[in-house]
C-alpha cells in the first residue's frame, strides 16, 4: 500500500482536525488553543518527545528510528490572518475577524498526519524533529524559533517545508533550485507638514498632496533604479492621513511593501526609498522618514535537497506529476530565515482550483492532506535510509 493510501486511512479524523482548527483561528504568536491540540496529538501518536512554548507557542515533537545519527526537521505554519472570513462553510471561523485564509490549517494537519503515520511505521534510522511554527504571517515566528535556539536544542541536516497552491491541481507537486519565494520589507513613511483650514491651503504644507507625490515617484525605483535583469516590487497598500474633510492635517502616513529576490537589491531599494521620499518631501517645504523593515529574508532551496525532494514526490505519484522548474514567485515566507541556518527545500503541493489564499473565499481542500503528509514522511524515510 503507498504512503499516500495509509494516510488516507486517516482521512476522516484529520478532517476533522483540519476543520476544527480552522473554525478557531489564532493570530501569530498567540496560538495557544492550536499548539495544545498539536502537541497533545502528538502525544497520542506515541512521538518521544513533545516540547512546547518552542518560540512563544510553537511546538516540536521528536521522533526516533533504527540507529542512525542524522536528523532532518519537517516544518508546518500554524496561525491564521487578521480578516473576516466570507466562505459561508459549516466549519467556519468563529472568531470574528481572524480567518485561516492561507491554509496554515492544512499544512498543521498534514504534518500531524505524517506524525502519525511515522510514529507508526518508524521506517527510517535517525531522527525526524516535526517542527510547528508559530507566526508565520509577518509577525516573527521563525526567528523567535531561532532565538530560542531551534536549530541547537533540535539539530537537522536538512529542514523541508511546503505550502499549498491554487494554481495546481490535487496530487501535484511543484519545487524549485535556488531562490523561490520573495524576500519581503514592510515600510512606513511618515510626511510632516504644516496643518491648516482646508480654505486656505496658502497657510498650510500639505502632507497629503506630498504623500500622493512620493507615492508616484516610488514607481521610480524598480523602473529606473534597479538593473532590469532583477525581479522586484514596490507597492504602496495604504495612505492614511487628516480626520476631517475641511482640515489640512499636519501629518500623513504612505505603508506597503517591497519584494526582491537578494538583499543586495533590497539594500538598493531602501536607500531609494529614502532618496525618493525625503527629496520629494523637501520639495514641497515638508519632511519625510522612512522605517523600512526587513520581514522575510528571500527563500532559496539548496540544490541537492531540492533534487531530493522532488524525487520523493515522484515516488508518490509518478514523475508527470512533478514540476521541478517552478519560476520563483513574489510571494514571501519565513521559513526562509530556517533555511539561512540550515540546507534543505521548501516545495508547492496542489491544492486545486478555488480561491487564492489572502482572500475572503479562501478555504483549504482537505483532498490535499494525504499528499501533503505523504510527502513529508517520505522525505523523512528517503533523507534518513536505514
Amino acid at each position: 500500500m503507498s504512503i499516500v493510501d495509509c494516510i488516507r486511512r486517516n482521512h476522516a479524523e484529520l478532517t476533522d482536525i483540519r476543520r476544527d482548527l480552522h473554525a478557531h483561528p489564532e493570530l501569530g504568536l498567540e496560538e495557544h488553543r492550536t499548539a495544545e491540540i498539536v502537541a497533545r496529538k502528538l502525544e497520542e501518536y506515541g512521538v518521544d518527545e513533545v516540547h512546547r512554548g518552542v518560540g512563544t507557542t510553537g511546538v516540536v515533537g521528536v521522533l526516533r528510528g533504527g540507529s542512525g545519527n542524522r536528523a532532518i526537521g519537517l516544518r508546518a505554519d500554524m496561525d491564521a490572518l487578521p480578516m473576516r472570513e466570507m466562505t459561508g462553510l459549516s466549519y467556519a471561523s468563529t472568531v470574528p475577524g481572524k480567518m485561516h485564509a492561507c491554509g496554515h490549517d492544512g499544512h498543521t494537519t498534514m504534518l500531524l498526519g505524517a506524525a502519525k503515520y511515522l510514529a507508526e511505521t518508524r521506517n527510517f534510522s535517525g531522527t525526524v524533529h516535526l517542527i510547528f511554527q508559530p507566526g508565520e504571517e509577518g509577525c516573527g515566528g521563525a526567528l523567535a524559533m531561532l532565538e530560542d535556539k531551534l536549530l541547537e536544542r533540535f539539530p537537522c541536516d536538512a529542514l523541508y517545508g511546503m505550502h499549498n497552491a491554487t494554481d495546481l491541481d490535487v496530487g501535484r507537486y511543484a519545487i524549485g533550485a535556488g531562490p523561490f519565494m520573495a524576500g519581503g520589507a514592510f515600510f512606513d513613511i511618515t510626511v510632516q507638514g504644516r496643518g491648516s483650514h482646508g480654505a486656505r491651503p496658502e497657510g498650510s504644507i500639505d502632507p497629503v498632496l506630498t504623500a500622493c507625490h512620493i507615492a508616484t515617484a516610488l514607481q521610480s525605483i524598480v523602473a529606473r533604479n534597479l538593473s532590469p535583469r532583477e525581479t522586484a516590487v514596490v507597492s504602496v497598500t495604504k495612505v492614511t492621513g487628516g480626520d476631517a474633510y475641511n482640515v489640512i492635517p499636519q501629518s500623513a502616513v504612505l505603508s506597503g511593501t517591497a519584494r526582491f529576490f537578494s538583499a543586495e537589491v533590497s539594500s538598493q531599494i531602501e536607500a531609494a526609498m529614502r532618496r525618493v521620499a525625503e527629496g520629494v518631501a523637501a520639495g514641497f517645504g515638508a519632511t519625510a522618514e522612512v522605517d523600512y523593515r526587513m520581514i522575510f529574508a528571500p527563500l532559496v532551496n539548496d540544490a541537492s535537497c531540492t533534487t531530493a525532494y522532488a524525487d520523493a514526490a515522484a515516488e508518490l505519484v509518478g514523475e508527470g506529476m512533478v514540476n521541478r522548474e517552478r519560476a520563483p514567485l513574489m510571494g514571501s515566507e519565513d521559513f526562509s530565515f530556517m533555511l539561512e541556518k540550515s540546507t534543505g527545500a521548501y516545495i508547492h503541493v496542489g491544492n486545486g482550483p478555488g480561491a487564492a489564499p489572502h482572500n475572503p473565499h479562501y478555504n483549504f481542500n482537505d483532498e490535499a492532506i494525504p499528499y501533503g503528509a505523504a510527502l513529508y514522511a517520505r522525505i523523512a524515510e528517503t533523507s534518513l535510509k536505514g
